[in-house]
């Protein structure tokens, strides 16, 4: 059986930041890991063991987790220069890239503290969507309509994400200054539209989207698709709301509404 001095240890180079006016600054930390850790277990031994690699002892690196499986995206954070979820980042895999791991907080959102990034933006983009399905006063209506194979089939990729926010920190669009909604928000009003009782709200879904920072100021660049770590056919939803928008105000504009 392995002991604490059997295991290897790989250095990890953490961006830290104390509070969000703060400025960032960088420290290394020595990790032993077992077979099968993950970034997680070795910011769990960090936080357990917060001394540096030159043996200073400092205060515990902070994080986002929660589901531990790449579920509720909670954990995501750049790694090694790619945005993705900590949880499912294995240390093994990581050693073959480089000599170190690099953790750093996501840019496209407010630090916190360290690694833990504020990202209410995105929770309130699907607020201004309507990402819901309205069911106040149908419990009595009876069973609801029933959907078709196909249609079941896209709205489950598009019912995948988790509002990890890796779509929006590969966006060159998507900045914290400016009002982009982004691929995830917009690929959730894809969802709702195609539901048979959330259309009921897809013309207010689409002139949200049609408002400053919405679908057309997506630049097409395509990393969303790249980087989202459940396959979501990011672009596909941008390119059918593109075309719904397009429909809704052409009607708006021959209905006078």
């Amino acid at each position: 059986m392995a002991t604490n001095t059997d295991q290897k240890t790989i250095r990890f180079k953490v961006k830290r930041q104390d509070a969000p006016q703060t400025a960032p600054y960088w420290q290394d930390f020595d990790v032993p890991h077992p077979p099968g850790a993950n970034v997680i277990s070795c910011l769990l031994h960090i936080a357990a063991n917060p001394v540096t690699a030159d043996g200073r002892t400092v205060a515990p690196v902070a994080w986002d987790c929660n589901c531990l499986e790449e579920v509720c995206g909670a954990c995501t954070m750049v790694i090694n220069g790619r945005v993705r979820q900590s949880c499912s980042a294995l240390i093994s895999e990581l050693a073959e890239e480089a000599a170190a791991v690099t953790l750093e907080p996501m840019t496209k959102f407010p630090v916190v503290r360290d690694l833990m990034v504020d990202r209410s933006r995105m929770f309130k983009n699907l607020i201004d969507i309507k990402a819901w399905v309205p069911i106040d006063g149908t419990h009595a209506l009876g069973p609801g309509p029933t959907e078709s194979p196909a249609n079941q089939d896209t709205r489950y990729a598009l019912s995948r994400c988790m509002t990890c926010g890796c779509c929006l920190e590969a966006c060159p669009q998507f900045l914290l200054d400016n009002h982009f909604i982004g691929a995830a928000a917009i690929s959730q009003a894809r969802y709702f539209n195609a539901h048979e009782t959330g259309k009921t709200l897809q013309d207010d879904r689409l002139e949200a989207l049609e408002t400053p920072g919405g679908v057309s100021d997506c630049g097409n660049a395509q990393n969303c698709v790249q980087v989202c770590p459940k396959d979501i056919p990011l672009t596909e939803s941008i390119a059918a709301i593109g075309r719904q928008t397009t429909v809704h105000a052409i009607k708006s504009f021959f209905s006078g509404k």
